[in-house]
């Protein structure tokens, strides 16, 4: 077994080994402060690690995995610890590798647009670094000034863009990896198509089952010539719901298209008072158009006669940037201003095809009035990735188990309509017990076949994406016993 009392292994020539390669400053062993690090975003499972390592290189990171490998001790790499999976949760007895040291913009090529990161690197430094010359990175999401880029390749994580720009997969050309053995790889490299396998395209969202990303190779993008926001309120939100399918049916593929129900716009206005929102609105949308500026002209004319058409009662149009983060700004706080209406809250990150959503959205509220918890909806309209906010308090006995049954059967829900249990926030701990909802048993086994051929130790991030009879009831049956043989031995 890997995860052997701590009180029955011998850590001290581990943990030498761990100073030799990094020093003690790089070494993090005492018990009080070993709590920083016992959960990520995801503050309702925790688990504190034995040990916490802090590499700054590349090189770094292959010693201490390799010291791992030695001592066939588990590892999870960890970056600012904001994801909401689960996917940076500890094992009882296991390492924490993070990587929030590893800081450096290592290149800037705008000639070519690309800039090479170490992963502790905050998703927004990349944009500040090049909107100087007028390049910014695309994917932005809500946490963007406190993720890591090495976090968001793990989670493939999007954001508000994404609509027309895509997730972080789409904008990595290359990697610099370390395998769970210890080994470091180069996959993809400094164009855009390479020949052979793509194996970035593999890595990106793997939640470092397959290995740590050490240096990144990112695709910026050059700014707009015109950027403009719309904010729309409607007194439902099937019109709102409506509305985003019928600008997506108009051929108009905005930037990003957002929308807020209710409970949202009025707990973003108690805490950011953008005093943009009307709180007797039922839903809002937020839809950011770009591009050259007669498109940009044409297409706010075209969205705001398909908004009034569908019954928005108003159309708030912004073309300066200080009005235009005004607008994003309440958006971007959401999550946030949820843990104001709420001592706790559990997020849950399902996708549905368009057309299901006004569906959904009545099938959540009746969720919601079943088991007697509010959820607040905030979620990626143009692309269907909902984020419904589960309001609880977790000192009430029995409370959290509730509401992560209703997560599950949000969960279940986007899949029998076409979906996926997850967009962008991973799978990690929290929802692999769904794993088997959307994939057949032949898809899980050919993903455990590639996870064991990078990783074949099983140390790299254990009982994280797949379902083990040991920590997951529904995956507790035959036939996935036999599937999840001899691959997650531990």
């Amino acid at each position: 077994m890997l995860t052997q009392d701590k009180k029955q292994r011998n850590w001290q020539p581990i943990i030498k080994a761990f100073e030799a390669a990094l020093g003690k400053n790089g070494v993090i062993q005492r018990r009080e402060e070993l709590i920083t690090y016992e959960c990520d975003g995801l503050t309702s499972y925790r688990q504190r690690p034995a040990v916490v390592v802090l590499p700054r290189t590349t090189e770094q990171v292959a010693q201490v995995v390799k010291i791992c490998n030695q001592y066939s001790v588990p590892f999870i790499a960890r970056g600012s610890g904001t994801g909401l999976s689960g996917g940076a949760l500890p094992l009882e007895n296991s390492i924490l590798i993070v990587t929030s040291l590893m800081r450096q913009i290592l290149s800037t090529d705008l000639e070519n647009q690309r800039v090479v990161v170490q992963p502790g690197v905050i998703n927004s430094w990349v944009t500040q670094t090049v909107s100087g010359a007028g390049f910014y990175y695309a994917p932005d999401p809500s946490s963007q000034i406190i993720c890591s880029i090495g976090g968001n390749i793990a989670e493939n994580s999007g954001g508000v863009h994404c609509l027309k720009y895509g997730v972080t997969t789409n904008h990595v050309l290359g990697l610099k990896i370390v395998t769970p053995e210890g080994e470091i790889v180069d996959l993809g490299g400094q164009i855009p198509e390479m020949p052979g396998y793509d194996l970035t395209g593999i890595f990106v969202g793997s939640e470092g089952t397959l290995g740590i990303a050490t240096e990144i190779t990112l695709r910026i993008l050059k700014s707009a010539e015109s950027i403009c926001v719309l904010l729309a309120d409607f007194t439902s939100v099937e019109a709102a719901g409506e509305t985003v399918s019928d600008i997506i049916s108009a051929g108009i593929i905005p930037g990003g298209m957002e929308m807020m129900d209710n409970f949202s716009i009025n707990a973003v206005e108690d805490v950011v008072a953008t005093n943009c929102y009307p709180r007797d609105a039922a839903a809002i949308l937020i839809i950011e158009i770009d591009g050259l500026e007669v498109e940009v002209a044409g297409n706010k004319r075209r969205i705001s006669e398909i908004c009034k058409k569908n019954g928005a009662r108003d159309v708030t149009t912004a073309t300066d940037p200080e009005t235009r983060l005004k607008l994003w700004k309440g958006r971007k706080a959401a999550f946030a201003a949820a843990g104001n209406l709420s001592p706790d809250y559990y997020v849950q990150d399902g996708v549905i095809p368009r057309t299901q959503l006004p569906y959904v959205l009545q099938e959540i509220e009746a969720l919601s009035e079943k088991y007697g918890y509010r959820v607040a909806n905030v979620f990626h309209a143009g692309d269907g990735n909902l984020h419904p906010l589960i309001l609880y308090d977790n000192s009430v006995p029995g409370a959290l188990e509730k509401v992560e049954e209703i997560g599950g059967e949000i969960l279940k829900l986007c899949v029998r309509v076409g979906g996926s249990i997850s967009g962008e926030h991973g799978i990690g701990a929290d929802k692999k017990c769904y794993m088997p909802n959307m994939f057949s048993e032949a898809d899980l086994e050919t993903m455990q076949w590639v996870r064991q051929v990078f990783n074949p130790k099983g140390l790299a991030n254990p009982e994280k994406i797949f379902p083990t009879p040991r920590t997951c009831g529904e995956a507790a049956n035959a036939s996935n016993i036999k599937q999840f043989a001899g691959v997650d031995k531990f």
